[in-house]
């Protein structure tokens, strides 16, 4: 994994992630910053669920991407933002349990373009299961005011 670009890349992450509204909406909770990895926990609520009683795909692939997103900024320049660009998401079992962990971590770096992949699963009764896999695609943006880092 390369180095990051930036000596302060946690507190760039920390505080990105707090501008970030839908983040704070379904209680998305950063766990683990590092270089080119990045932990986000949601807590089951039946505000988050889809008819059957599940957390919402929209739920888990937010945070999938949330995930990969700060992945890729961590190894980002000062000043500089990210976007996805495009991602695939695969549901692998019915997101049910106490608390979504997403897990990102970047696969490579490009000078514009980096490609992670992140994995969540469900807690439940302190037992993980896999429910989702996704591969993203994330862009470096330079030189845009609306970007907060």
């Amino acid at each position: 994994m390369p180095e990051p670009s930036n000596p302060h890349f946690e507190e760039a992450v920390r505080n990105s992630f707090a501008a970030q509204q839908l983040m704070a909406t379904i209680g998305a909770r950063l766990t683990l910053v590092a270089a080119g990895e990045i932990e986000i926990r949601v807590r089951f609520r039946p505000d988050l669920t889809q008819q059957h009683g599940f957390l919402h795909a929209g739920v888990v692939t937010s945070a999938l991407d949330s995930a990969c997103g700060y992945a890729a900024f961590s190894l980002m320049p000062d000043g500089v933002g990210v976007l996805t660009v495009e991602f695939k998401t695969n549901l692998l079992a019915p997101a049910r349990g106490e608390e979504l962990i997403a897990r990102g971590r970047v696969v490579r770096v490009g000078r514009t373009i980096t490609v992670c992949q992140a994995d969540a699963s469900m807690i439940s009764d302190g037992v993980e299961t896999s429910v989702a896999t996704m591969l993203a695609t994330i862009m470096m943006v330079r030189d845009r005011p609306d970007v907060v880092g």
